[in-house]
């Protein structure tokens, strides 16, 4: 397994539309284990092919506590496939903007259909922190990070010190 670079704002490949995988296969899964030991790296609960350079429809999660045995979830061609009219409020950050976070309002619940770590179809329901980070996920997927969701001034705000920040390092 390898520790992929992560890329960060205002890099335009994180606006790119992530493409559908063809096929779960050893080459596939290679890059799922590789993006899941660079997000415990990092360290996040998160993160999307196209933050790796990747700018395909993958992601990977794990939603453990921090003392608890890792869970780690695989998400191949991830599709909302209902979300609930209820919001609520989790205060976000993302690996490809760090050390910045904002609250952003999503649905409380969705639905999500997807090809799991050995091709076979899955559907989930998820709430809480699981729903949130999803979604958050998802969005990646589609161009979008949670920044998006704020104003033009405050979004720039965030962008200006990721630029610094990456520059420090």
């Amino acid at each position: 397994m390898a520790i992929l670079p992560i890329v960060t704002v205002p890099d335009p490949l994180l606006k790119e539309i992530s493409t559908p995988v063809e096929v779960v296969d050893d080459a596939l899964r290679k890059l799922m284990d590789d993006m899941l030991e660079t997000m415990y790296a990092a360290p996040g609960i998160g993160l999307a092919a196209v933050q790796v350079g990747r700018p395909i429809r993958l992601l990977v999660m794990d939603l453990a506590e921090e003392d608890a045995e890792p869970d780690p979830q695989f998400y191949v061609n991830p599709e909302l496939t209902w979300t609930s009219d209820e919001l609520a409020t989790y205060n976000e950050g993302c690996l490809s903007i760090p050390e910045q976070y904002a609250d952003i309002d999503r649905p409380a619940e969705c639905k999500i259909s997807y090809l799991d770590y050995h091709g076979v179809e899955q559907m989930v329901h998820a709430t809480g922190l699981f729903s949130t980070c999803i979604q958050h996920e998802l969005d990646h997927l589609n161009g979008i990070v949670f920044i998006d969701y704020l104003s033009a001034l405050k979004r720039g705000m965030y962008v200006r010190k990721v630029k610094k920040l990456v520059k420090e390092e």
